[in-house]
């Protein structure tokens, strides 16, 4: 094995660089689903479901070529990302200032590990062509280093998120939206229904995207607001 080999590293810092770039949706699923616990559950729950999320990401990788070509997978994706949503957009309107933190660690932890899995199907796509530049040799052992360097910046991003959450709660209604947002997308370019959308919705992928924001924004509003009532 050549560790000299400009390959090698340069196909490892092209991993940490799209972990870097892709993993801001999942900071933010994270932030928000920690959100609702206690302060000392709160950390607990950040370490622990960014390491296992990290896991299943590296697991989600290897088999992420073969799982992209089968139809409609997408499409379930993106309406498990819909609920996720509206679930946090629930949260974060029955929370104040004046409310205690509420919610199980366990809770948290699956919603984030839900959340991870269906977004990360971009990060793991790009994750598998920056190593696939590497020396076949080095290709899982930098997977699995460069997914694992990648755990304390979701962990320091997440922690940052939370206090300003804290402080800013619209940040809680952009992050619903972005993962409504997140959902379009992945409606529009599954394999089952991509070559349809692309000769028949221009911009498709704006569109739905928005629409779906839109819709995890209203439905979640509704919903905390009748739970209330």
């Amino acid at each position: 094995m050549d560790f000299a080999n400009p390959a090698l590293w340069g196909a490892l810092g092209a991993i940490i660089v799209a972990n870097i770039l892709l993993s801001g949706d999942n900071a933010v699923v994270i932030a928000m689903a920690a959100r609702q616990l206690p302060a000392d559950k709160a950390k607990k729950a950040i370490f622990w479901g960014s390491a296992a999320a990290i896991v299943m990401r590296v697991i989600l990788t290897i088999v992420a070529v073969e799982l992209l070509k089968l139809p409609y997978l997408k499409i379930v994706g993106a309406i498990l990302l819909l609920w996720i949503g509206i679930q946090l957009m629930m949260h974060g309107e029955e929370s104040d200032g004046d409310v205690k933190a509420h919610g199980s660690m366990g809770a948290a932890i699956r919603t984030i590990l839900i959340a991870d899995l269906v977004m990360s199907v971009d990060n793991v796509i790009a994750v598998a062509g920056a190593a696939d530049k590497a020396p076949e040799e080095f290709r899982m052992p930098l997977l699995i280093v460069g997914l694992g360097l990648s755990i304390p910046l979701i962990i320091v991003g997440s922690t940052l998120l939370m206090k300003v959450m804290d402080k800013y709660p619209i940040i809680i209604t952009a992050g619903a939206a972005l993962l409504g947002f997140l959902a379009g997308g992945m409606f529009a370019t599954d394999p089952a229904i991509v070559n349809w959308v692309k000769n028949n919705v221009p911009n498709a992928e704006y569109l739905l995207g928005g629409l779906c924001a839109m819709i995890v924004v209203v439905v979640g509003t509704w919903l905390s607001k009748r739970g209330k009532a």
